[in-house]
């Protein structure tokens, strides 16, 4: 919204710092974090009041959850009221990536919002039906990805580039809308799984949101694209507003997730934020590259497909307990050792994902 200041520029030369991509991207995170930092508490408040027992503990699970029990969940919403308020004051809304990207957090949130709702008033961990919430969440990423490639040109705005290989794209036309739209519900529902202990998703996704955010910067920008023999795609460096307005609302929410929690993130968040980190890489043309840099959440998913496949075939289990990261804990790692050590995964995967963007 700020952006239109700098047709003031010819009056006074200081709107033209709205120009500037960087500028925006480092106030989007100011704001978002603020605006948590203030409005964190009024909601956790609301939301514990509301919510009474809030969120189910599972039974199964490790006994050092038990005393968790009674925290509020649906945190995602002082994230996404930050991301948001953010993206709408300091990014280009003329920008259809923008929009594109903003459909999946918000429609992904809703679902999550939902499923998090049936939760805490059933009491159960059974929420939104399984089939339900992927049905509405591949119509949301489908519209999403249609905008995207909308927005993009022929023939990269249908094709799929491959890490590591300069020229080399794999056009897949129509289908690509489905490729698209399956990259954006994978990312969803792994950071879903990965949502588990206090601050094990948020940093990972603040890792993401900046490895996403300067590849959008960058492959926005001709010149950099150009020197980095990437794919140039024009508009997508606003995206880095976007991820900057997550990292700030990330840091935010960090203050009061921080163990032992004040509150969980729950559906409403994790489910929104994978979906957008999905969104910022399918319409930069990374999306095979957002495999590597959220391995961490890719390891989390495939953990949990192995369980229940290893059980259904063979009638016994792979992993203690899945996700992996209740794996560790059965195995005697303390709650900080996992997330740390987790975050440590996530740090590095982000950087040698980012490492494809010269290793061409």
């Amino acid at each position: 919204m700020l952006t239109y200041l700098a047709a003031l520029t010819p009056e006074a030369q200081v709107f033209n710092v709205f120009r500037y991509i960087t500028f925006r991207t480092g106030s989007a995170m100011i704001t978002s974090f603020i605006f948590v930092f203030l409005f964190g508490p009024y909601i956790i408040a609301n939301l514990r009041i509301r919510q009474g027992r809030g969120q189910p503990i599972r039974a199964d699970g490790p006994q050092t959850h038990f005393k968790k029990a009674g925290t509020p969940t649906m945190g995602g919403l002082m994230i996404l009221s930050g991301v948001i308020a953010a993206t709408l004051l300091w990014a280009d809304l003329s920008n259809l990536y923008v929009w594109a990207v903003l459909l999946v957090t918000v429609g992904f949130g809703a679902i999550g919002f939902y499923d998090d709702y049936l939760k805490v008033t059933k009491q159960s961990h059974k929420g939104f039906s399984g089939k339900a919430r992927l049905t509405l969440e591949f119509v949301i990423a489908g519209i999403a990805s249609g905008i995207i490639v909308y927005a993009g040109t022929d023939p990269l705005a249908t094709s799929i580039p491959v890490p590591f290989f300069k020229q080399f794209l794999l056009d897949i036309g129509i289908f690509y809308v489905g490729f698209a739209a399956f990259v954006m519900v994978g990312a969803g529902n792994a950071v879903n799984l990965t949502d588990g202990l206090d601050g094990l998703a948020i940093v990972p996704i603040m890792i993401a949101a900046a490895a996403l955010g300067l590849i959008a910067y960058l492959a926005g920008n001709a010149n950099f694209a150009n020197y980095l023999q990437i794919h140039f795609v024009l508009g997508t460096g606003e995206l880095a507003v976007l991820c900057g307005a997550v990292i700030g609302a990330g840091l935010g929410f960090l203050w009061f997730n921080a163990p032992p929690a004040a509150i969980f993130m729950g559906d409403t968040g994790s489910l929104a934020l994978g979906g957008l980190t999905g969104a910022v890489a399918v319409a930069t043309k990374h999306e095979l590259v957002l495999a590597i840099i959220g391995g961490l959440f890719v390891i989390e998913a495939l953990s949990v497909i192995i369980q229940v496949a290893s059980f259904k075939l063979t009638g016994k289990r792979v992993f203690l307990m899945a996700p992996i990261h209740h794996h560790f804990e059965k195995l005697g790692w303390t709650e900080s050792q996992v997330v740390v050590r987790f975050w440590i995964i996530a740090f590095l995967l982000a950087f040698i994902g980012l490492s494809t963007l010269k290793l061409r």
